[in-house]
C-alpha cells in the first residue's frame, strides 16, 4: 500500500522525536513518504498530488484545518466521473494533532496522537474504512461544520490572537465568544435561508450548519447544537433569529445539556437536508470546520454523499 504522510509541523501535540516515532509506526504497515506543509493551502495542493499519483491511502498530522485542506485536496484532484467515486480517491487516516480534533473524534478516534496511531494501524492491520458523507458550500468542501456570524466570527478573534502569541485553549474560544458577543449587534436580521420548494426562512442573526455530531469539545465535553446530524444523512441547520442575552443564554444551556434539542421561538432547527442557499443582508463571517474564510453575502449548501472513504 503506497501512502503519503501530510504533516503540519505547527502540530500542537507533537515533538519532533514523536513525529519520527509516528513515521516508522506507520511504514511498518505501508510504503510510505512524508511532506511537510509549508503555507497555508499546501495540504490541499499535496492531497491532490497524491490523488493523481494514484496512491492509496493519505494520513494527515495536525488539526482539523489541516484534515479540510487535505480533504478538499482530495475531493477536486479530477473533474471527471472519477470525481463522484470515493473509491477513486486515496483513503483518509487523521492523527490527531491540533487543539481540539473535532473531525478525528467524531470518527471515534481517540484525541491523543499515539494513540490515534495505535488506532489507525489496527484500522489498517483489519482493513477497516467506511465510506461518509461531506458537506459542501459553493467549492468549499467541510466534514463536521460551517458557520456564518457569531461563531465565524470567533473564529477570526482567536486566528487573531494566535498570531500575536496566544495558545489555542478554551479559555481563548471563551474570551473570544464573550469578546465578540458584546461586540456583536445581536438585534440586526442578516440571513435568509432558502429551501427549495418550502418557505424562506428570513430574519436569522447567526447559522450554524453540521456534517455530523458533535460540532465541537469543550475538554472531552462534546457539544451537540444538531444532535441528530451525521456523517450518514444530509445536512442539519442551527439558526438564531436574535442574539438577546436571555434567550441565547438559555439556547446556549440546552445545547451544553446534551439531553435536548435546542428550542424556542428565536430558534430554526432542520435535519437531514440535501440543500439550501444562505444569503446575506450584507457581507457576514463564513467559516468551516474551524478555519475563517473571510466574509460572504450567499452560499449555495449541498449535502455530498458517499463522498471520502476514511480508515477508522
Amino acid at each position: 500500500m503506497r501512502a503519503l504522510l501530510v504533516v503540519n509541523p505547527n502540530a500542537t501535540t507533537t515533538t519532533e522525536r514523536g513525529r519520527d516515532i509516528l513515521v516508522r509506526a506507520l511504514r511498518s504497515q505501508v510504503d510510505l513518504d512524508v511532506a511537510y506543509t509549508q503555507r497555508r493551502g499546501h495540504a490541499a495542493d499535496l492531497a491532490r498530488g497524491a490523488a493523481r499519483d494514484g496512491l492509496d491511502l493519505l494520513v494527515t498530522l495536525g488539526g482539523d484545518g489541516t484534515v479540510n485542506e487535505a480533504v478538499n485536496g482530495l475531493m477536486t484532484f479530477d473533474s471527471g466521473p472519477a470525481a463522484n467515486r470515493a473509491q477513486d480517491r486515496p483513503a483518509l487516516a487523521v492523527v490527531p494533532g491540533g487543539s481540539t480534533n473535532v473531525f478525528a473524534r467524531a470518527l471515534g478516534l481517540p484525541s491523543d496522537w499515539a494513540e490515534g496511531t495505535g488506532a489507525i494501524l489496527e484500522a489498517l492491520r483489519d482493513r477497516r474504512e467506511r465510506i461518509i458523507g461531506l458537506g459542501r458550500a459553493d467549492d468549499r468542501y467541510f466534514t463536521f461544520c460551517a458557520g456564518l456570524g457569531l461563531d465565524a466570527e470567533v473564529v477570526r478573534r482567536v486566528d487573531q490572537a494566535r498570531h500575536k502569541g496566544s495558545t489555542s485553549t478554551p479559555w481563548l474560544y471563551f474570551r473570544s465568544t464573550m469578546g465578540q458577543f458584546a461586540a456583536t449587534n445581536r438585534h440586526v436580521p442578516l440571513l435568509t435561508l432558502e429551501l427549495p420548494g418550502e418557505s424562506v426562512q428570513s430574519g436569522l442573526t447567526w447559522m450554524l450548519v453540521q456534517n455530523t455530531a458533535p460540532w465541537t469539545y469543550i475538554g472531552e465535553r462534546p457539544v451537540n447544537p444538531n444532535p441528530r446530524a451525521s456523517f450518514d444523512t444530509g445536512l442539519d441547520v442551527l439558526g438564531l433569529r436574535v442574539l438577546q442575552v436571555a434567550g441565547t443564554t438559555r439556547t446556549v444551556a440546552q445545547i451544553l445539556s446534551n439531553r435536548h434539542e435546542a428550542k424556542g421561538k428565536h430558534v430554526v432547527a432542520l435535519h437531514d437536508l440535501p440543500g439550501f442557499t444562505l444569503t446575506a443582508a450584507k457581507p457576514i463571517a463564513f467559516q468551516v470546520d474551524g478555519e475563517y474564510l473571510g466574509e460572504v453575502d450567499k452560499l449555495d449548501f449541498a449535502s455530498v454523499p458517499g463522498a471520502l472513504r476514511v480508515v477508522c
